[in-house]
């Protein structure tokens, strides 16, 4: 079983993120850049199906400047076999980068495709859905665990009023949730063994995806500055506030 991991470069979640003065997007110069939280997820995964002989080959695939490379080596590091990297230096909205993902599914006939149920840059939680839809596979989204079964897969994600268990024929598409596992830290040698694994380096011509954006963003802006808190003699006077001021009771 071939299982592909998908992989985005993001703002680190450690940093404290900074809006452009004229409010067109994040700053990211000088931002200390990571993989996407819950992609690692994905790849700790894929990882382990592969150490319990469940799977043949874990390919990485990301999509993103050739400083994606970067996050793309990580993933080799934790356990993936090769990287796939889509260039670009156009920012692509989820449906683009869906399609560039089915692209490489078509080109790589995977099994099984692992992502991040989202990424912590945008938060959209759409690209595994719309994966899924374009290659007509079935999804298991915000997976919290995956088994892998004769022909198929029970993937149990989580839902807003508790756990929903689904039986999936493969190929397939599941997104991760943060209870799935918890990464491992790359060790040294294997870093070091990260940088003799093959890259391969498309264009968005090869996948055939026009990046032009379909949404138009009018203005960034940073949470509004909380008001300092305030302190109380009584709960008495704590009610009041909060009934004459806050208006919550």
């Amino acid at each position: 079983m071939k299982v592909l991991a998908a992989v985005k470069r993001v703002v680190d979640y450690n940093v404290a993120i900074r809006v452009k003065a004229d409010g067109s997007g994040v700053d990211t110069a000088g931002a200390k850049m990571s993989m996407n939280p819950f992609d690692e997820i994905a790849v700790e995964e894929a990882v382990r199906l592969k150490e319990r002989g469940q799977a043949d080959e874990v390919v990485a695939v990301s999509i993103g400047t050739s400083k994606a490379q970067d996050t793309l080596r990580t993933a080799l590091a934790m356990g993936a076999d090769r990287g796939v990297l889509v260039e670009t230096d156009a920012e692509l909205e989820p449906l683009a980068a869906a399609k560039a993902l089915k692209a490489v599914c078509e080109r790589e006939k995977p099994d099984l495709v692992l992502l991040g149920k989202q990424a912590i840059d945008d938060d959209s939680n759409q690209t595994g859905q719309m994966l899924a839809a374009l290659l007509g596979w079935p999804q298991g989204v915000f997976a919290s665990s995956v088994e892998i079964l004769d022909g198929g897969l029970r993937v149990v994600r989580e839902v807003d009023d508790g756990l929903e268990t689904l039986d999936l024929t493969l190929p397939a598409v599941v997104t991760a949730d943060l209870r799935l596992n918890e990464p491992r830290y790359a060790s040294l040698p294997n870093i070091m063994k990260a940088k003799k694994k093959p890259i391969d380096v498309l264009g968005l011509g090869d996948v055939g995806v026009d990046p032009a954006p379909r949404l138009d963003v009018l203005r960034v802006e940073g949470p509004a500055v909380r008001p300092a808190g305030r302190m109380v003699s009584s709960v008495a006077e704590l009610v009041e506030k909060l009934a004459d001021e806050a208006k919550v009771i």
